[in-house]
């Protein structure tokens, strides 16, 4: 493929470059994948409103998310198994970000750990949590965290227990991943994505292994991770991490007015309209759809942001359009890294930014923050 154009493009090379296993984990939702497939149908039904004869030039998309300067209201999402997408992959997407001037958010469940990132950057960037049974493992991931110059925590509320996600299971994809023969034969095919694997260390989850009494490798990771992820999370533990971490707090998994309030009732600095990328409550809506109620609810108390089914610059645009301060990314990004490792996360972010800033003049605005809902067609955006 010479000749990259859109996040699609990302995709299908991807799709040829990277094993099976890890491919459909990154590209896939739960159950009957509904609520995966909604977040990027209904970004399609809302319609923009061209506008003519004005002067589009000295255009910005630079704006602020929970206080950070960023070059467009975008940031790259925390995914667990980034590393398994291409050779150190954590590393490679947050040097992108970094170079393009948006946050990058590592993953509890990364290969490289947040000391790998900290040490391949120069800039800080954000972590995000997990909660676990073990509080004392919880309270020294913060701690590294804080020691790597995160400059926000980002605590995920949505992964109390798994959503049922049906081609992982076929796959044999677990923890650690299951090295069945058809998984063997199908990473043979990717000569490209084995020479890379075989050129690093990174082959676990760094944030864990070595990090945790008795878990020393891959294989004593599986029986820890199956009994961790905590079902009694409750606003009373986010209290209690907002304290231990003390600055900056990001609450991810927002999708009830309910839930909204009760999170900005915490102090946290914003909140993300997020479904897990469709990944956890299948028949749950869009991201998009049920981010205006929730601005409406809670915007003028908290900084509200969104995730899921992003695949284009026109999806950010929409996305701010009805009242999100940033827009998260999380496939569009991986198939970057797929394709291309760093090279093609920048190219992705270049995509994005691109289609962004074109829509936005074309929509009559030269300001991301004079974006709103008057640069949609009535009728077609949810309320």
């Amino acid at each position: 493929m010479t000749v990259i154009t859109n996040i699609e493009d990302l995709r299908q090379l991807a799709r040829k470059r990277v094993p099976r296993m890890f491919y459909d984990y990154a590209d896939s939702g739960s159950w009957t994948e509904s609520t995966y497939r909604a977040n990027e149908d209904d970004f399609q039904r809302i319609r923009l409103r061209q506008r003519v004869a004005v002067d589009m030039e000295g255009r910005s998309t630079a704006t602020r998310m929970v206080g950070i300067e960023v070059a467009m209201p975008v940031a790259i999402a925390p995914t667990g198994l980034t590393g398994m997408q291409h050779a150190d992959g954590e590393i490679l997407a947050a040097r992108a970000a970094e170079a393009f001037g948006i946050p990058f958010t590592l993953s509890t469940m990364s290969i490289c750990s947040i000391e790998d990132v900290a040490a391949a950057t120069t800039r800080p960037f954000w972590f995000q949590l997990y909660v676990m049974r073990d509080r004392g493992f919880i309270e020294r991931l913060i701690d590294r965290a804080k020691a790597a110059g995160c400059s926000a925590l980002m605590l995920t509320l949505d992964l109390q227990i798994l959503g049922q996600r049906h081609k992982d299971l076929k796959n044999g994809l677990s923890a650690p991943p299951r090295l069945t023969i058809a998984n063997l034969l199908n990473m043979m095919t990717r000569p490209r994505w084995c020479l890379g694997m075989l050129g690093t260390k990174r082959r676990q989850f760094g944030n864990i292994v070595g990090h945790v009494e008795g878990v020393e490798d891959m294989g004593s990771l599986s029986e820890w991770t199956a009994k961790q992820f905590d079902p009694k999370l409750n606003w009373g533990d986010v209290e209690w991490i907002k304290k231990r971490w003390g600055g900056k707090l990001i609450l991810k998994g927002i999708q009830d007015v309910e839930d909204a309030r009760l999170a900005a009732d915490t102090g946290a600095d914003a909140i993300i309209v997020s479904n897990h990328g469709g990944r956890q409550l299948d028949g749950a809506e869009s991201s998009i759809h049920a981010l205006p109620r929730i601005v409406e609810a809670v915007g003028s108390k908290i900084e509200v942001h969104m995730d899921g089914g992003v695949r284009s610059g026109q999806d950010v645009l929409k996305a701010v359009a009805l009242g999100a301060r940033g827009a998260y990314i999380g496939r569009a990004f991986l198939y970057g890294l797929g394709a291309m490792g760093q090279a093609g996360v920048a190219k992705a972010l270049e995509i994005i930014h691109k289609e962004l800033d074109l829509t936005m003049a074309f929509c009559g605005r030269t300001r991301i923050a004079d974006v709103d809902r008057s640069i949609l067609l009535p009728g077609t955006f949810p309320t």
